[in-house]
């Protein structure tokens, strides 16, 4: 069953870079924008992180913690954030828990071929672990101005 806004967001714990972990419990009280996306150092998910990055200090002022998360490991995070110097924590969901949990591995099509991915996807959940905002299949541009619109709504 697809979440939606109003339900509690699912619990996850993963690796991150710098050797470190990141947990929707280690959160509590704060908003969290976690946004899945299918590869470190590709066109849109680059564009994707560093519009998150410009926009990193009025997240902040919003109480805001913003968690990327794709499938590549922590090495590999730790590369696209000193290379895109993002400020944020970036989550290695290797065995795609969090991305089944959160309904963002689904079957993509690309030239007539099917396979399984990411969905570029991002939910807003408040500091109780509710989720206040979903965006599926999010399209890049001013998808982080919207979503921190969101955040300050909340």
């Amino acid at each position: 069953m697809a979440l939606k806004v109003g339900d509690k967001a699912p619990a996850f714990t993963l690796p991150s870079d710098g050797d470190g972990s990141v947990s929707l419990a280690g959160l509590k009280g704060k908003k969290v924008v976690l946004y899945f996306y299918p590869r470190d150092d590709t066109p849109g998910c680059t564009k994707e992180a560093c519009n998150f990055r410009d926009d990193f200090q009025h997240f902040k002022k919003t109480d805001a913690v913003v968690v990327g998360v794709s499938k590549d490991s922590a090495a590999s995070h730790d590369k696209f954030k000193k290379k895109y110097q993002l400020p944020f924590v970036l989550g290695s969901d290797k065995e795609l828990a969090a991305a089944k949990a959160y309904g963002v591995w689904v079957e993509k099509s690309f030239m007539g071929r099917k396979f399984m991915g990411m969905e570029r996807a991002t939910f807003l959940i408040d500091g109780a672990g509710v989720i206040r905002g979903i965006w599926h299949k999010v399209k890049v541009p001013g998808h982080a101005a919207e979503v921190l619109k969101a955040a300050r709504e909340i």
